[in-house]
Order: C-alpha cells, then sequence, then structure tokens
C-alpha cells in the first residue's frame, strides 16, 4: 500500500465504533421490545411482541437488554475517566478534540444555520460539530433518566420499599416520555442529519468505517484538517479505503439500523391513536 493510496483519514478509534455498535444495536432493541408492550392493543404491536416471544418475552428481553445497557454505560464511563487520566484533565476537558461544549458551540451553531439558509460559507469545524456534542451527552442524560426509572420499574417489590406506589406511577410516565423523546431524536434527527443529507446518503460510514474521505473532510472540518496539518499529524492520520466486503458489511448494518428505525417510527405513529395511554 503507497502513502498516495491514503485519502481517507481515521476519525473514530476502534474502541469508540465498537461503544457506538453496542449502543446502536441495544438500542434498537429496546425501543422495538418497548413498542411492543407499550403498542400490544394493536394488531403491529402484538407482530412485534411475537418476534421476542410474545408479551412477556419482550419485557423479560427489554429488562435484560437495559441492564446490559447499564453496564455498558458504566464501562464507557470508566473508559472515558482512564482517557482523562491519560490525556490530563485540561486537555482532555477543554482541548480541540474534547466533547465539552463550549460557547464557540454556539457561534458554530449560528453559522452552520446561515450556511443552511444559503446566507454565508459552510463554517470551519473542527473534529466534533456541535451537534455531536449535544448527540453525545444526550445518551448521558438519557441513561440516567431511563437506566434509574427502568430499575425501578424492573424490580417493583423492592423499590415499592423505598419509593411510595405512585412514584412508580412517575417513574413509569418519566420512562415512556424519555423513551418516545429519544427514539424521536434517534429516528428522525440522528438518521437524517448524518445519514439522509445530500453530501453523505444513503449512509456516512465514518463510525462503521472509522475514516471518512479526506476532501469531504477538507470541505466539512476544514479547523480539523488544518489543525492536524499545521502540527504535522495529519499524515499518521491518514490511511486507505476498506476493502468491499467491509464496505458492503457496513453498509448493510447501517442501513439496516435506518430501516428498522424508520420502521418502528412509521408504525408507531400510524397507530398511536389506537392504543390507551
Amino acid at each position: 500500500m503507497t502513502t498516495s493510496a491514503k485519502t481517507r483519514i481515521k476519525r473514530f478509534t476502534p474502541m469508540q465504533r465498537l461503544f457506538h455498535l453496542t449502543l446502536m444495536l441495544t438500542f434498537l432493541i429496546q425501543s422495538a421490545t418497548g413498542l411492543a408492550r407499550m403498542y400490544h392493543e394493536t394488531g403491529w404491536g402484538q407482530g412485534l411482541a411475537n418476534l421476542f416471544g410474545g408479551f412477556s418475552g419482550a419485557l423479560t428481553i427489554h429488562i435484560a437488554v437495559g441492564i446490559f445497557m447499564v453496564c455498558a454505560f458504566v464501562v464507557h464511563l470508566a473508559y472515558a475517566i482512564f482517557l482523562l487520566s491519560r490525556r490530563g484533565m485540561v486537555a482532555g476537558l477543554r482541548g480541540p478534540d474534547s466533547l465539552i461544549p463550549g460557547p464557540g458551540d454556539i457561534r458554530e451553531f449560528i453559522s452552520h444555520l446561515r450556511w443552511i439558509l444559503g446566507l454565508s460559507a459552510h463554517p470551519p469545524l473542527d473534529r466534533w460539530g456541535y451537534w455531536e456534542k449535544f448527540d453525545y451527552w444526550a445518551v448521558f442524560w438519557g441513561m440516567i433518566i431511563l437506566g434509574g426509572t427502568g430499575l425501578l420499574l424492573a424490580t417493583p417489590l423492592a423499590s415499592s420499599q423505598v419509593i411510595p406506589g405512585w412514584g412508580l406511577n412517575v417513574a413509569f410516565w418519566v420512562h415512556r416520555i424519555e423513551a418516545i423523546l429519544a427514539m424521536a431524536h434517534i429516528f428522525i434527527i440522528h438518521f437524517f442529519v448524518v445519514h439522509l443529507r445530500r453530501s453523505h446518503f444513503p449512509m456516512d460510514s465514518a463510525m462503521f468505517d472509522g475514516s471518512t474521505d479526506l476532501e469531504t473532510a477538507r470541505n466539512e472540518r476544514s479547523a480539523w484538517v488544518d489543525r492536524l496539518t499545521a502540527s504535522g499529524e495529519l499524515g499518521t492520520r491518514l490511511t486507505v479505503a476498506p476493502p468491499a466486503h467491509k464496505k458492503i458489511i457496513h453498509l448493510i448494518t447501517g442501513l439496516g439500523a435506518v430501516a428498522i428505525g424508520l420502521f418502528l417510527l412509521v408504525g408507531s405513529l400510524m397507530h398511536a391513536t389506537r392504543i390507551t395511554w
């Protein structure tokens, strides 16, 4: 492989891709099993439940995968703390590769909005855009709310020893509303912003390949590429395109996830008036 063949730039590490794949698969399972129980009064919901062994089977899988998600979240926290200790607190939290939102993200949002409206040039984005930082921290919020209420609801007898009965009713509605918001964000905003926008249609494979096209990065994330060029790191970040069979696997995996999400979104909207809230 020659240097000239290295037309892509590494964007995600293998560990980041593994965390994303784990979150993607578990989120889809939780969405499907949760909607199966939420829509159990409809034929659509009953069909979903049958995929998981029926109404009770969907609950069993929902609880088991939920516990697994909480454990994976704890592992991610430990991994993030390890990276902070290795890079240093200041560099890890405020460096250019940090996912911590800052005042610059507000300016970036305004500039990006102006570009969307055709009023200015594309803003010079760095490694992470403002929407990617939002997506990252939204998972923290969601895991705390959904994980906390989910654990209370999964063990109602034990939970009733520490909170009143009405507290479980509140937990149920908080869990349901937060789940609906999370699915709406992923299946509408995240899917369309990341995969279905014109420049990356039908799918942005960066999270699956681990890399993105260098020229695309120059156009969309010029501040990141300029920073790596100035520091001399760009050469070490360049890589070759993945082989054809991996591209096919990544395409099937990514588009399959999008298709499942859109199926759940459309189905839930179509049958929303037929369930008892």
